[in-house]
């Protein structure tokens, strides 16, 4: 499976942007995930969404971040609102198809104070 993210870029302290992650097939009945790396951090998982559309996520976003997926579309979406700088980072499109785990190539965030 190979997965393009994009929709990152520059935006101020509480501005929104919606993040998407295309993927090469069907991503029906997959477990699909938002995480990011910031600089000198480990990876971390912001958000994920099963197959049939629970959804979780980092305790730093609830209430700012929304998790969804068009699986017509073979697309996620990651709408992020009210942003803060330590939101900054690059964000990386997951798939989950058991046994293995697909990664897309990150698109870089960047909220200014």
């Amino acid at each position: 499976v190979q997965l393009q993210a994009s929709g990152g870029g520059l935006v101020q302290a509480g501005g929104s942007l919606r993040l998407s992650c295309v993927a090469s097939e069907s991503i029906l009945g997959h477990v699909m995930a938002w995480y990011r790396q910031a600089p000198g951090k480990q990876r971390e998982l912001v958000a994920g969404i099963l197959s049939g559309g629970d959804t979780n996520y980092a305790d730093s976003v609830k209430g700012r971040f929304t998790i969804s997926r068009d699986n017509a579309e073979n697309t996620v979406y990651l709408q992020m609102n009210s942003l803060k700088p330590e939101d900054t980072a690059v964000y990386y499109c997951s798939a989950l198809v058991a046994p293995y785990g697909y990664w897309g190539q990150g698109t870089q965030v960047t909220v200014s104070s």
